[in-house]
């Protein structure tokens, strides 16, 4: 069986590592240029791979191609294998199989590295052998390799979710969804919902689904669709027979006729969305059996995501956030919602087809000056140009931090929170995170 991976980065190189352990005639190629770690893995696994081309005799030949989701279904190459049957899978499609660990798949426009984590976190306190992978840390694949977790917390992307055939997760999750990668599919939103609930295609009765029952989207894509899957809702505004919700500043989760309750106020947490989170986790690890004490205890001491409204400094008497996780308007929305003070904020970058209008009334409210950091900002000094009073555009992060630190006053925030993807001025949002930070301690 000749397995070709598209992509050489972390899910292509762990998927070559367990094709290889599988006995599969493995061959690893790059569109562009493979990092050095990542090609010393290769060689000294003895795997063949090649960079900054597509050599369609070697790739046109696979019995399977594991494709990685940054490559679009429209690249040549994909279309080639799409024409000719040849399957064109996921990594974690294609890692499934070869475990017999539970998965926990968690997927959402928004919340699901703060759901993953904290259920991780959950999960791991608790004493479980569980490992972390998906969209996050180390590749599913060569994890599912090394053979050592009885269960997974899978972060999994619409990109992963759309080239699965036959995974399911035990337990699924979906935290909400909101426009986004709306470039990838057609600039149609129904064809994005559709990607995110193939997580729960080919669940059975035995499995669940856990998803916010405040969400317009999931909501109507469940009353028009039928899962087999056990279905858990969590609300910040209605209570259940079963399922989770804040009431009185609790927050409740009633799973199996067992109830558990902790106040709002011992969540580590902060902001009405991460309650949200937190009931997601909540949940996941009710139906693991995990003891209550356990539970209270790893949500009142999480230390949260960076990245995620990460507080970074105070100077001045101003309030220095790292928000740069926040790659769509939904995530922007959520950080200004939980600002309680003036903010300058800072934002711009790749736009994936943004509607700046769901913001209007918040940056009304609560944003005193905007600073545009990307390479066409035009957009955002549409939207708002005629609502603050203060916007100003900037070509790199230390200028857009000394900037804010310029226009702030006592006991205003400063807020990254960009509402767009990096990859204009940065290698991703990580690396914009820790420019940001970097600025802000040089202050």
């Amino acid at each position: 069986m000749r397995l070709v991976v598209l992509g050489g980065g972390e899910s292509g190189v762990g998927t070559a590592i367990l094709g290889k352990e599988k006995g599969y005639d493995v061959f690893v190629s790059d569109f562009g240029k493979i990092k050095e770690n990542y090609k010393e893995v290769l060689i000294k696994n003895g795997i063949d791979w090649e960079e900054e081309k597509h050599t369609e005799s070697l790739i046109l030949n696979a019995d399977v191609v594991m494709k990685s989701p940054g490559i679009p279904e429209k690249a040549p190459i994909v279309k080639k294998l799409v024409e000719k049957g040849i399957p064109v899978i996921s990594e974690i499609e294609f890692a499934a199989p070869f475990t017999k660990a539970i998965t926990i798949g968690i997927t959402g426009s928004n919340g699901k590295t703060t759901t993953t984590m904290l259920t991780y976190h959950l999960l791991k306190s608790a004493g479980l052998n569980v490992g972390l992978a998906g969209n996050i840390g180390k590749s599913f694949a060569e994890q599912v390799a090394e053979d050592k977790y009885d269960s997974y917390v899978l972060e999994l992307s619409s990109f992963q979710l759309d080239g699965i055939i036959n995974y399911k997760p035990h337990i699924a999750i979906i935290t909400n969804i909101s426009p986004d990668h709306l470039d990838r599919y057609d600039y149609k939103y129904e064809n994005y919902i559709d990607s995110k609930f193939r997580i729960t295609m080919n669940q059975t009765e035995e499995d669940y689904l856990i998803y916010d029952a405040d969400d317009e989207a999931i909501s109507e894509w469940l009353q028009k669709n039928k899962t087999r899957a056990k279905l858990i809702p969590f609300s910040l505004t209605k209570t259940f027979e079963e399922g989770a919700f804040i009431k009185n500043n609790t927050m409740e989760a009633i799973i199996n006729q067992e109830e558990f309750q902790m106040e709002t106020a011992a969540i580590a947490l902060e902001g009405k969305h991460n309650f949200k989170n937190a009931m997601a986790a909540t949940s996941v690890a009710k139906l693991m059996q995990i003891r209550k004490a356990t539970i209270r205890e790893s949500l009142s001491n999480f230390q949260g995501v960076e990245h995620r409204l990460e507080k970074v400094l105070k100077i001045q008497n101003v309030q220095y956030i790292n928000d740069s996780k926040a790659t769509n308007v939904n995530a922007t929305f959520f950080a200004l919602d939980s600002m309680n003070s003036p903010t300058v904020w800072i934002v711009g970058g790749v736009d994936k087809g943004n509607d700046y209008n769901e913001l209007m009334a918040l940056v009304r409210e609560k944003v005193k000056a905007i600073i545009c950091l990307g390479v066409d900002n035009r957009k955002i000094i549409d939207a708002f140009g005629n609502v603050v009073d203060v916007m100003v555009e900037v070509g790199t992060m230390t200028e857009a931090v000394r900037m804010a630190q310029h226009i702030s006053e006592k006991g205003d925030t400063v807020l990254l929170s960009p509402a767009c993807a990096s990859f204009d001025l940065f290698e991703n949002y990580e690396d914009r995170g820790r420019q940001f930070k970097d600025a802000v301690h040089n202050l």
